[in-house]
């Protein structure tokens, strides 16, 4: 009885977060959730704390992109990215795509994909919008290069960290692990989606995009985001922690751009999405519910018996599983589960490889696989924009499988 209770306050919990009843934020259903096992005492308060405290690395790490993609939204970096792709387009739809995906790939792979859809979907829909471009492929694109993109850098999707915490690869590993897939991923998503999209793209965009000159705080925002993301490489290539850095050297920038203003630090933090560390917090308190009534026994379960399989049928089998079930629960809690019992039952590294790809490339089939796409859709509705699940769905259906399998087939070469 306890283990079940506990499974289906985790479980409806969930699922109230991914329909969203009356509006209500995602952050509200899991604190709620959190909240009731706590209550209850179906998770002892010590145990609560211990949850969270576990999940520091990630808080600092989220906290530090957030303020570098607020401060870029602020101070204009991404609207002047933006209007370079489609001054670059010169009036071509598909040259356009191509500049679009490529900024996607660069935004996501060194500010997290959370930044893709949340800073630089707005940017792109309103250069766009000048453009006199359908706006549609753009902003799919913004969707999808945040997920394929995800396991480019180990800073690329917050959900690396959820899987691998404190184990997390150094920077010459981690590139030794998933340079070649994520490639492939990048690849195979931008081949499908241009042939999805072709009469889209095809005619002339003979709009224009306002440009402006980035201005000087926007230039020492500019800077400061390069010189974070060199810095986060050295601690990845230095098997550091990422969190304390990231959310230090963001820091430093803010306060170098505020004092260059000689403006107040409160409407730059009221302007960060601070719900999302609630959101994640509560998180880690209802999988730690779950690891109690036995998620870990049947992960680790399904991981002895795949591991009895070959080695390529059994990264392929893990792969598949926790890719498409990344999109019943979101790949956060499945990524939080999954990382747990990867320490607790250490596996081949093909394993590794394989439940990585699965949670990060996984959610391009639906809205309710990553917190990524959840923050894309509530970037879309702001500009009044409604993408329905089962239009979203029909895409995935025809990006994520093929290359999640040619990802997960890619990483065999590597092993």
């Amino acid at each position: 009885m306890h283990a079940a209770l506990i499974w289906t306050i985790a479980l409806a919990s969930i699922a109230l977060m991914l329909v969203r009843p009356r509006g209500i934020p995602e952050v509200v259903w899991t604190s709620l959730g959190a909240a009731l096992l706590v209550a209850t005492r179906l998770i002892p308060v010590s145990l609560a704390g211990q949850a969270i405290a576990r999940g520091l690395n990630v808080y600092l790490f989220l906290t530090g992109m957030m303020l570098l993609a607020e401060m870029g939204k602020r101070y204009g970096v991404f609207d002047w990215l933006a209007s370079l792709a489609v001054r670059g387009a010169k009036g071509s739809p598909r040259r356009l795509f191509i500049l679009v995906y490529a900024l996607g790939i660069v935004v996501t792979a060194f500010l997290s994909n959370d930044a893709t859809a949340v800073v630089l979907t707005p940017a792109v829909f309103a250069a766009v919008r000048r453009a006199r471009a359908n706006p549609l492929p753009y902003l799919f694109t913004c969707a999808f290069i945040a997920n394929a993109a995800g396991f480019l850098l180990p800073i690329s999707n917050p959900a690396n960290l959820v899987v691998f915490n404190r184990n997390m690869p150094p920077l010459a590993g981690w590139l030794a692990m998933f340079l070649l897939p994520a490639c492939v991923s990048v690849i195979v998503t931008y081949i499908l989606m241009r042939r999805l999209f072709r009469h889209d793209l095809a005619g002339e965009c003979n709009g224009h995009a306002d440009y402006e000159p980035l201005s000087h705080t926007g230039r020492m925002v500019l800077i400061g985001m390069c010189a974070v993301a060199v810095l986060l490489l050295i601690a990845s290539g230095l098997h550091w922690s990422l969190g304390l850095p990231t959310c230090l050297a963001a820091s430093i920038v803010a306060v170098f751009a505020l004092v260059h203003r000689n403006e107040s630090p409160m409407p730059l933090l009221r302007g960060v999405s601070w719900s999302v560390l609630p959101f994640v917090a509560a998180l880690f308190i209802i999988v730690a519910a779950t690891e109690q009534a036995g998620a870990l026994t049947l992960l680790r379960h399904a991981l002895t018996v795949a591991s009895t399989f070959a080695p390529a049928t059994g990264a392929l089998a893990v792969g598949a599983v926790t890719g498409f079930g990344a999109n019943l629960v979101n790949n956060l809690p499945l990524g939080l589960i999954a990382g747990a019992t990867l320490r607790a039952a250490p596996v081949h590294t093909l394993m590794e490889k394989a439940v990585l790809i699965g949670i990060d490339l996984g959610p391009n089939l639906s809205v309710t696989g990553s917190l990524a796409t959840l923050l894309w859709l509530m970037a879309l509705r702001k500009e009044g924009i409604e993408i329905s699940p089962w239009r979203f769905l029909k895409v995935g259906l025809i990006l994520m499988p093929p290359t999640l399998l040619l990802a997960l087939l890619a990483a065999l070469l590597t092993r």
